[in-house]
């Protein structure tokens, strides 16, 4: 994991009740390495399966939070609409 995602995890988890509420930011897994050497990619093989193998199981979490947080924001679209009219006619 990246300096960076430990962090965001080290401060989802420290959180305070209001921030937790909130929805967790979906965050893309990073893209793995893969040397240009062929010797350098059967060198470190086990290493570099590992990588991608986590990649794909981390991109199909990211693409799940993804289509969460597209349905949340619909609901919530569709709400602020909703209030938005209700504005509108008190204005009236």
């Amino acid at each position: 994991m990246s300096c960076a995602r430990n962090a965001i995890l080290v401060l989802l988890i420290v959180a305070t009740p209001a921030q937790a509420a909130m929805a967790a930011p979906c965050i893309a897994p990073e893209r793995p390495f893969l040397p240009q050497s062929r010797e350098d990619m059967r060198l470190y093989a086990d290493l570099l399966r590992a990588d991608f193998e986590t990649y794909i199981a981390e991109v199909q979490t990211y693409f799940r939070c993804l289509d969460d947080e597209r349905a949340r924001a619909f609901v919530e679209a569709r709400e602020v609409s909703e209030e938005y009219g209700r504005f509108v006619e008190a204005l009236e």
